[in-house]
C-alpha cells in the first residue's frame, strides 16, 4: 500500500463510473430507510428542554435566532453556538414548532451520515464489488451505532456535528482522489460550521486531515503545505465569523453568553466548551454546569479504559476490536503487502483511523464534564475502519492461508467482546449473549475449517458471513432499537439497558429518563404559572428564574419569555443589581422568583429582590417587583 497517491490523471471522471452491483443500490436504500425509521419513529416530547425552548424562542424572534438565546426576549444564550439551534430553528418556523418539527431535521442529518459514510467508503477502493460491499458494510455499522440512533433522536448539538464532519471528512479525501484544492478548501469550511455547532470538539478530526494530506497528496511538498495553509485561512474564517460578530457587538444590546465568566464567545471557547472540558474547570456548579468530578460522572471516571466502562461500553465500543485489527491490517498492507487485491487508499486508513485515535485519546483522558452521547463523533470512523477492515481482511483469508487467521481473530475478539458487554446486564435479554457467544464460535469454527481444508465454499462462506453478522452487529443492533421504545432523555440520551451503580441520571446508572421540569417552569406550579401569565401585562419577560432548567419548561409551557438569571445551571454572573434594576424600573420585568441564589452575584441580587420587591400572596417564592 503506497501512502502517496500518484498525482490522478482525472481519475474522478471514470474510476466509478463502472456500473454498480445489482444489489448495491437497493441495499444502500433499504439501510437509508432503515436509519430513517430508527432516528424517526414514535418522537415525542421536547427532548432537551433547554435547547426546545432556544428553538421555540427563535421561531418569535430573529435576534434570538441570531444569537441562539434560551429566551425570545434575548436576556441569555444557551452555552453553545447556535448553528444546529438555527437547523432546528428553521424547521420549526416554517411548519411551527412541534416535536416533529424540531426533530425531523435531526433525524435526516443521521440519515445523510450514513448516506455520506457510504458514499466515502466506496470512493476509498478502486472500482468494484469490493468497494460497495465496504461501503454496504459501513453505513450498516453508522446506522446501528447505539448512541448515534439515541442523539439521532434528540435536539443536542451533536446530530449536525457528526454531519458536518463527515462531510468534512468526504471533501478531505475527494481532494486526496482527486489532487483538486476546492474539496480540500471545503472540507475546512465545513470544519469550521462543525466549530460552530460545538466548538472545540469539531478541531478533534483537523490532525488526522492534516496528517492524510501531509503523507497522500500527490503534490510537490511546498504545494501540499501551501494548500493546507489556505485550508487553515478558510478553517479560521468559518470558524471565527459568528464569534467575532457577537464579541464586537455591543453587550448592552445582546443576549449574555450563556457559559462564559466574562460574556464573550471567546471565553466559552477556551474554557467551558474548550479545554476546561479536556482539564477539568470551575464554572458554576451543580449538574452540567462544572468540569470537575460532577460532569465526569456522566461518562465514568477517566482512563484508557473509559470506553469499556459500564456507561459506555455499550454505546460505542462494540466494534473498537474490530477497528483495532483493521488498523493492523492498514499497517500490514504497508509493512508485509497483504495479497488482497485491490485495497483502500492509504489516505482512507489515515483519516478514519486518525480521527478514531484521537478521539480515543481526548474522550478517554478528559477530566471535564463528559457525556456519553459525545461518542457520537466516533461512529463514522468506527463504521469506515469496519467496512474497510472486513473486505481486507476477508480478501486476505481467500487469497492467503499465511495472513487467513486474521479475520477470524477479528471475529473473536469482537464477539468476545460483545458478550462481556451483554452479560454485564444478565437481566436485559438475557439470551442474547449466549446467541452472540453461539454464532461467535460458529462463525471462527467455520472460518478455521474451512481455510485447513484449503477449500472455502459458497455454502461455508453465506454460513460463516452469517454467523459473523451476529456475532458482531447482534448486541448494538439490540441496543439500537432500544430508544425507540421510551420517550427521549433529552438530559442524557442513551442506548440499551440500565447498568446502574454509575451515579449518572439518564438510563446508564438509573434516575429519571424524561425532561428536565417537573411540571410547567422546572418546579413552578400550574397555578404560579397561570397567576403570572394573567398578570405579565406590558412586561417583556414573564418571569425572572435561577436558573435555565427552571426557566426552559416555563418557556415550552407557556411561549412566552423568561429570564434565566444564571444560566443553564445557576452559576452564570449574567445577572447583577444593576441590570435587574434597570429591567425592573424600564417595566421590562416586573416577577422575581426567589430562591438558589441567581448567578455568581445571586446573594447581592437575593438581597435586592428581597429589599424592593414584595411577595404575593399565595404564591410562594414569587416575589412583585412593581408593588
Amino acid at each position: 500500500m503506497n501512502l502517496t497517491l500518484p498525482r490522478p490523471a482525472h481519475r474522478a471522471a471514470g474510476s466509478h463510473a463502472l456500473p454498480a452491483p445489482r444489489w448495491s443500490r437497493p441495499a444502500l436504500w433499504a439501510v437509508l430507510a432503515a436509519a430513517f425509521f430508527l432516528y424517526a419513529w414514535a418522537l415525542s416530547g421536547d427532548a432537551n428542554e433547554y435547547y426546545a425552548a432556544a428553538v421555540l424562542s427563535g421561531t418569535g424572534s430573529w435576534k434570538a435566532f441570531f444569537f441562539g438565546a434560551i429566551d425570545a426576549g434575548s436576556f441569555i444564550t444557551v452555552d453553545k453556538p447556535p448553528l444546529a439551534l438555527w437547523v432546528m430553528g428553521l424547521s420549526a418556523r416554517i411548519f411551527g414548532y412541534a416535536t416533529y418539527s424540531m426533530l425531523l431535521p435531526q433525524a435526516l442529518a443521521g440519515v445523510a451520515a450514513v448516506a455520506l459514510v457510504h458514499s466515502a467508503v466506496r470512493r476509498s477502493f478502486p472500482p468494484g464489488r469490493d468497494a460497495h460491499a465496504a461501503a454496504l458494510v459501513a453505513a450498516v455499522v453508522m446506522t446501528l451505532t447505539p448512541i448515534t440512533v439515541a442523539i439521532n433522536r434528540d435536539n443536542n448539538p451533536d446530530t449536525v456535528l457528526v454531519l458536518l464532519l463527515t462531510l468534512a471528512g468526504w471533501f478531505c479525501l475527494e481532494s486526496l482522489r482527486t489532487g483538486r484544492l476546492r474539496p480540500l478548501l471545503l472540507a475546512a469550511l465545513f470544519v469550521g460550521l462543525a466549530f460552530n455547532a460545538k466548538m472545540l470538539q469539531a478541531y478533534l478530526v483537523v490532525p488526522a486531515f492534516a496528517v492524510a494530506y501531509l503523507a497522500c497528496a500527490g503534490i510537490s511538498w511546498p504545494k501540499r503545505l501551501g494548500r493546507l495553509l489556505a485550508a487553515g485561512a478558510v478553517l479560521a474564517v468559518s470558524s471565527a465569523w459568528w464569534m467575532v460578530i457577537v464579541d464586537l457587538w455591543p453587550a448592552d444590546s445582546r443576549p449574555y453568553i450563556g457559559g462564559s465568566t466574562d460574556n464573550t464567545v471567546r471565553d466559552l471557547v477556551i474554557g467551558y466548551n474548550g479545554l476546561g472540558r479536556i482539564f477539568g474547570q470551575s464554572q458554576g456548579g451543580g449538574f452540567g454546569g462544572g468540569f470537575g468530578g460532577g460532569g465526569a460522572r456522566w461518562g465514568g471516571d477517566p482512563g484508557a479504559g473509559r470506553l469499556f466502562n459500564d456507561v459506555l461500553a455499550g454505546q460505542i465500543s462494540w466494534l473498537l476490536p474490530f477497528c483495532v485489527a483493521a488498523l493492523a491490517v492498514a499497517v500490514l498492507l504497508r509493512t508485509r503487502r497483504l495479497p488482497v487485491g485491490e485495497a483502500p487508499s492509504g489516505a482512507a486508513w489515515l483519516v478514519w483511523g486518525g480521527w478514531l485515535v484521537v478521539h480515543y485519546v481526548v474522550f478517554s483522558f478528559s477530566s471535564g464534564t463528559f457525556h456519553p452521547y459525545y461518542t457520537t463523533a466516533m461512529a463514522p470512523a468506527v463504521a469506515a475502519l469496519t467496512g474497510m477492515g472486513a473486505v481486507v481482511m476477508w480478501r486476505a483469508y481467500r487469497n492467503s492461508r499465511a495472513w487467513a487467521w486474521l479475520l477470524p481473530v477479528a471475529v473473536a475478539a469482537t464477539g468476545a467482546w460483545a458478550f462481556t458487554v451483554l452479560r454485564r446486564t444478565p437481566d436485559w435479554t438475557p439470551w442474547l449473549a449466549w446467541v452472540v457467544l453461539g454464532a461467535t464460535l460458529v462463525a471462527v469454527a467455520a472460518l478455521v475449517l474451512a481455510r485447513a481444508r484449503a477449500r472455502v465454499t459458497a455454502k461455508v462462506t453465506a454460513f460463516a458471513l452469517a454467523a459473523t453478522v451476529v456475532a458482531t452487529l447482534g448486541g448494538p443492533a439490540a441496543y439500537a432499537v432500544t430508544p425507540l421504545a421510551s420517550p427521549v432523555n433529552g438530559t442524557n440520551p442513551t442506548a440499551g439497558p440500565s447498568t446502574g451503580g454509575t451515579g449518572q441520571p439518564g438510563r446508564p446508572g438509573g434516575g429519571p429518563r424524561g425532561s428536565l421540569r417537573g411540571g410547567p417552569g422546572g418546579g413552578v406550579s400550574d397555578a404560579m404559572t397561570a397567576y403570572l401569565v394573567a398578570h405579565q401585562g406590558t412586561a417583556t419577560w414573564l418571569v425572572a428564574v435561577n436558573s435555565a432548567q427552571q426557566a426552559s419548561g416555563l418557556i415550552l409551557a407557556t411561549g412566552k419569555p423568561v429570564i434565566a438569571m444564571g444560566g443553564f445551571t445557576g452559576g452564570d454572573p449574567a445577572m447583577t443589581v444593576d441590570r435587574l434594576r434597570e429591567l425592573v424600573s424600564s417595566g421590562r420585568l416586573r416577577y422575581v422568583m426567589t430562591g438558589g441564589g441567581p448567578g455568581r452575584g445571586g446573594g447581592e441580587v437575593s438581597s435586592w429582590v428581597q429589599e424592593n420587591c414584595a411577595a404575593v400572596d399565595g404564591q410562594d417564592g414569587l416575589r412583585d417587583c412593581a408593588a
